[in-house]
């Protein structure tokens, strides 16, 4: 018997949750044990059922999920035949939330050499090192500047790009908002295409990450929303369109909500949150223990489990991201980082934005890589059609950032929409 596969499966069961377990090969040939379960993620407000992702450590080791992941193991493999079909916890009254019957398989996908442009390398690089929680030592693509005001009674900065216009300059501004555990420059394909088209692009770090300060405070989306108006009111800006990835999606779909006369377009890409499952959440702390001696082989592993959630393809780019999480959780400052992850993170399902649409009147694009989860696209086509005036544009065979993954079709959409 398996203690931790038992517990894993057990704990599940207990709470009633339908699930089965997966076997898959993420990036760098690990063999990650996922549990595929008919509900929705208390924290990513999205169901959890994808053999790829279901309980994916997507946040590269700042795990404060419900479920987990674990690296498999021969012993999980053998105990997997106990749990090859659907559990489900008779006793449990939550059944009535579920919208399906959850599916279950068990597949192992062939381990065959992976080349290194088609996945990140199996260990992190000789010369990888620690990273401060402010990025100091990460040059952006272009100049960064910083904007300093109060917040709960704390003095904080916001930093920021704004980029002129390369091409003929059409008086109007995009605003580009990065996802949870994300940064604003990996929007640099958008900001160099946006500007080509006459575009002044302005790119935030939300307050909380990236180069902006990681103050303690109470977090909402309504809040990062007023940061970006306040941003508008330092640079001058009386309308922009704004576009946001992942939580930067409920975070501009905030914004258009309370800012209607200042936003002339509205643009989520993948963003979390699209359904609001609040009901029925489980228990989550706000605060946890962090490990001030990481284990960094597990913090790499996870990054790679990380890599494989989020990107249908790799490429070898992507690699920054993971080497900016390695190096924060080898900094100083990481308790603080982690609890400011802690606090950012339950927005995506304790601050919904499922409501604001109906009232929203500015024309909005949801725009996605279907394959993010498997009802992403479901609920992508749902959103839109909540919207007055909402359309949907789905990519096939893109994950969760396809600005990165196919960035000239996500590139040729957006300015399409944005000159509609």
């Amino acid at each position: 018997m398996d203690s931790v596969t038992e517990f894993e499966l057990g704990y599940i069961e207990e709470l009633g949750f339908v699930a089965g377990p997966v076997v898959s090969m993420g990036f760098g040939n690990v063999p990650v044990l996922h549990f595929a379960v008919e509900e929705y993620h208390p924290r990513w407000g999205a169901r959890t059922s994808n053999p790829v992702k279901s309980v994916n450590d997507r946040l590269g080791g700042f795990n404060s999920c419900l479920f987990r992941q674990i690296t498999a193991t021969n012993k999980h493999l053998k105990s997997l035949s106990k749990y090859g079909g659907i559990m489900k916890n008779s006793s449990s009254s939550s059944s009535s939330l579920y919208r399906g019957i959850a599916f279950t398989l068990f597949a192992i996908l062939f381990a065959g050499s992976v080349s290194a442009q088609s996945s990140p390398p199996s260990s992190p690089p000789t010369d990888w090192g620690p990273m401060s929680i402010n990025l100091e030592e990460f040059e952006y693509p272009y100049p960064v500047e910083y904007m300093n005001f109060g917040v709960y009674g704390e003095d904080v900065r916001i930093a920021y790009m704004d980029v002129a216009p390369t091409g003929s300059a059409n008086g109007r501004t995009v605003i580009l908002h990065h996802g949870g555990l994300y940064y604003g420059w990996y929007w640099s394909k958008q900001i160099k295409a946006l500007a080509q088209e006459g575009y002044r692009v302005v790119v935030k770090d939300r307050l909380g990450w990236g180069k902006s300060s990681k103050p303690i405070i109470p977090y909402s989306i309504s809040l990062w929303a007023s940061n970006t108006a306040r941003l508008m009111d330092h640079l001058g800006i009386e309308q922009a369109a704004v576009v946001g990835h992942s939580i930067g999606g409920q975070m501009v779909t905030r914004f258009a909500f309370l800012y209607p006369e200042r936003t002339t377009h509205l643009v989520t890409v993948n963003q979390v949150g699209l359904t609001d499952r609040r009901f029925g959440r489980g228990f989550q702390s706000l605060t946890g223990e962090v490990d001030a001696n990481p284990d960094m082989e597990a913090v790499y592993t996870n990054l790679l489990r990380w890599a494989s959630g989020n990107y249908s393809a790799w490429h070898p780019e992507f690699l920054e991201h993971m080497r900016i999480r390695y190096g924060q959780r080898l900094s100083g400052d990481w308790p603080r980082l982690a609890h400011v992850s802690r606090l950012t993170g339950h927005m995506r399902a304790m601050d919904t934005v499922v409501n604001d649409r109906q009232h929203i009147q500015t024309k909005t694009l949801v725009l996605g890589g279907a394959e993010d989860y498997p009802t992403f696209a479901e609920e992508a086509r749902h959103a839109a059609n909540q919207f007055p005036n909402g359309e949907v544009f789905l990519i096939p065979n893109v994950g969760h950032n396809p600005h990165e993954e196919v960035p000239d079709t996500v590139n040729a959409e957006l300015i399409r929409f944005l000159g509609s």
